[in-house]
């Protein structure tokens, strides 16, 4: 059975929860111009669905990130223990067009440097560096770099911090204490008896608790018991959505305990490669995707249905972190640019042949101007979108301006 409380906190009906929730996406995606590309990727693919035909290359049909933002990346640790840098969210995965995901990573990427007060030269040596790090993976897609030097200072830090990581860490940062227990509050709300009774349901089969013991060394033959259950207000593009994250306790006397994860998947928005075979259920792609595209991530997800909607659990490890890439240098956003552009460049690589890959990479050596190391559509394209995305961002905060002073 699912805890309760009391006093217990204000109830929020299901109309009640949207509204705040929305209102609290305005807020976020009104901080900053880079925040706001973050959480808007139906602007990003408003503006791909406006270009002619040809205007983009078109690469192998494969799994994509299909949102790969810097927020989408950073540290993840497999099963067994070991941390990667690897793609983190994979809402929009989808078999498509690698070229979107090198657009959506070079234009967070150039609202970072402008929110850093960098020139636009930065911005043009970045998205050099971003082709050199591609490229390099695909050639060289077994090969495991790792971030080195002092321009990669921002993320060795965050890769450092994460293998430091214990689960007291994760449950300080998460649910603010290490007791057995999510507090009430801003960002967990209580559940309706028609949630708890879903999870409770979900959580008695034998396919979650499989994702549960079969991580971290565990007993394959351990019993796992709900100890709490919360909505989760988290996120910004998944704001709206149902979320709910869930504490339980492995073993007979719940010694060893774990934050679950729970997503609902909706449609993706990032536009799949013509006849592409996909899985039709939401989650299911999602998980697909990340087997895919973020293998540590993959195997520590799982499909499955919540009060009529797909969703998706994972377990939450320490390790897992994302990038923040606010206030760099020049030299480190082009070294950053370089390696995450690999990281994506490896998860790519890593789903064709030899073959496609030759080909892949003579594709992207075409249109390159003598000025700039880029292939021409990429400064274009992100050229095109930090402009329509300011002028979107201050209208955003226009109107949410006029909204709070309501």
């Amino acid at each position: 059975m699912l805890h309760t409380r009391s006093p217990k906190p204000p109830k929020l009906r299901p109309s009640e929860r949207s509204s705040v929730l929305e209102q609290r996406r305005r807020l976020k995606m009104a901080r900053s111009a880079h925040a706001y590309v973050r959480g808007n990727t139906l602007k990003f693919y408003e503006w791909l669905k406006s270009l002619g035909q040809g205007a983009l290359p078109e690469g192998p049909a494969i799994w994509i990130c299909g949102d790969c933002h810097v927020g989408n990346l950073g540290p993840v640790a497999s099963a067994e223990g070991k941390v990667e840098i690897e793609i983190r969210d994979l809402d929009q995965t989808v078999l498509g067009n690698p070229v979107h995901d090198l657009i959506r990573l070079a234009l967070s990427l150039a609202t970072a440097a402008r929110g850093s007060d960098l020139p636009g030269v930065s911005t043009a040596l970045m998205m050099e560096e971003m082709i050199v790090g591609y490229e390099q993976a695909l050639f060289d897609p077994a090969s495991r770099r790792k971030p080195s030097g002092s321009a990669t200072e921002p993320i060795r830090f965050v890769l450092r911090q994460a293998l430091k990581r214990k689960w007291r860490h994760l449950a300080e940062e998460r649910i603010e204490n290490v007791k057995p227990s999510i507090p009430l509050g801003q960002r967990f709300w209580i559940l309706s008896q028609t949630e708890k009774r879903g999870i409770s349901r979900l959580f008695n089969s034998e396919e979650v608790r499989r994702l549960i013991t079969g991580l971290r060394h565990r007993d394959g033959d351990s019993p796992v018991n709900v100890l709490d259950a919360t909505y989760w207000m988290k996120g910004c593009s998944s704001l709206g959505r149902l979320r709910f994250a869930v504490l339980v306790g492995v073993g007979k006397h719940n010694n060893d305990l774990c934050l679950i994860d729970i997503k609902e998947a909706i449609r993706a928005a990032a536009p799949a490669a013509a006849g592409a075979a996909m899985p039709r259920d939401n989650a299911d792609r999602v998980v697909e995707g990340a087997r895919h595209l973020s293998p540590y991530l993959g195997e520590r997800m799982l499909a499955a249905e919540l009060l009529g909607k797909s969703v998706v659990l994972r377990e939450l490890l320490p390790q897992d972190l994302k990038l923040e890439m606010d206030r760099l240098t020049r030299k480190q956003i082009v070294a950053s640019a370089r390696f995450l552009a690999g990281v994506v460049g490896k998860a790519h690589a890593r789903q064709m042949d030899s073959n496609a890959r030759k080909t892949w990479l003579s594709d992207l050596k075409r249109n390159r101007s003598k000025s700039l190391d880029a292939p021409s559509w990429l400064w274009a394209s992100v050229v095109d979108l930090l402009a329509s995305h300011e002028k979107a961002y201050l209208e955003h905060c226009r109107q949410y301006a006029l909204a709070s002073a309501e």
